[in-house]
C-alpha cells in the first residue's frame, strides 16, 4: 500500500495534513490537555497524533503502535519517553481493558480487517472509555489527495483512486464502529487547510511513493508520469494556493 517508507517522505506527503488535524482529532475525541487518561494511538506513522497526545497528557501516558518499523522508530526518536511497538490493529499486543481511550488517525481505511481493528482497539479500552476513528473525506472527493485523484481520472479513465476504502463515505466509519461492539457512536466531520507556495511543493511529495496516490504515482513510466505532471499543472490553482481538506470522525463508548 506504500507505507514502508521514511518518516520524512510521509511528512512531506500528509504529515502537513496529518499534523494539524491530530489536535482537532483530540478534541472530538475528548483528549483535553492536563487530562489523566492512559491513551493508545493505534496506527501512530511517524507520530502525528502521538506528539498531540504527549503534549497535552504526558509521555507517561501514551502509548503507540503501527505495522511500519520505519514508523515505529521515527515516532521513537521523536517521542523518546513512549512505548511505541511494531503491531497491526488486527492484533494488539496490550490486555484487555489496559486503556481509557484508543484513537485510530486515518489508518481505518488501511487496516486489512477494519472492523476487526475497532473490535481490538475496544477490547484494549475500559469499560465506558472512548474508541475514535477518523477518515479522510475521499468517496465526497473532500480529502487532501482529492484533486490529486480528480486529475487521475482524468488521464486514466476508470481509475477509482481511494474513494472506495473502509471509511471514507458519510455515516460509513460510524456504522463500523457499531459493527465493531461500540456504543453511544457519534459522528462529526473535521477540517484542515494546508498552504501551497508552488506547483512543485504539491506535486513533489507523490513522486516518494506513499499511499496509494504515490504508489500510482511512482507505477507510470516517465513519459506518463511526465504527462500526468504536466496536466495537474494545468488543473491545479495558480500558486500560492491553499488545500482544503475534511474527515469523517466517529468516537464510540467501550
Amino acid at each position: 500500500m506504500g507505507f514502508e517508507v521514511t518518516a520524512q517522505a510521509y511528512g512531506q506527503f500528509m504529515g502537513r495534513f496529518s499534523e494539524p488535524l491530530g489536535a482537532v482529532f483530540a478534541d472530538a475525541a475528548g483528549v483535553v490537555p492536563g487530562g489523566d487518561q492512559a491513551v493508545l494511538d493505534v496506527g501512530c506513522g511517524p507520530g502525528a497524533l502521538t506528539s498531540v497526545l504527549v503534549e497535552r497528557l504526558g509521555s507517561g501516558q501514551v502509548h503507540a503502535c503501527d505495522p511500519s518499523q520505519s514508523f515505529v522508530e521515527a515516532a521513537r526518536g521523536r517521542l523518546p519517553g513512549v512505548d511505541v511497538v511494531a503491531a497491526a490493529a488486527e492484533d494488539l499486543p496490550y490486555d484487555d481493558d489496559r486503556f481509557d481511550a484508543a484513537l485510530a488517525q486515518l489508518v481505518v481505511h488501511f487496516m486489512r480487517d477494519p472492523v476487526a481493528g475497532l473490535r481490538e482497539m475496544a477490547r484494549v479500552t475500559r469499560p465506558g472509555g472512548v474508541v475514535a476513528a477518523c477518515v479522510w473525506d475521499h468517496a465526497g472527493r473532500q480529502g487532501p489527495v482529492s484533486a490529486f485523484w480528480d486529475v487521475v481520472r482524468e488521464f486514466d479513465p476508470g481509475e477509482e483512486g481511494e474513494g472506495l476504502l473502509a471509511g471514507t463515505e458519510r455515516g460509513q466509519l460510524g456504522e463500523l464502529l457499531r459493527e465493531a461492539g461500540l456504543a453511544d457512536v457519534r459522528e462529526s466531520s473535521l477540517a484542515v487547510t494546508t498552504r501551497f507556495d508552488s506547483f512543485e511543493d504539491w506535486w513533489e511529495p507523490y513522486t516518494f511513493g506513499v499511499g496509494p496516490a504515490g504508489a500510482y504515482v511512482t507505477a507510470l513510466d516517465d513519459g506518463r508520469r511526465e504527462a500526468l505532471r504536466a496536466l495537474a499543472q494545468q488543473r491545479l490553482p495558480a500558486a500560492p494556493f491553499e488545500v482544503h481538506a475534511e474527515a469523517w470522525c466517529a468516537v464510540g463508548t467501550a
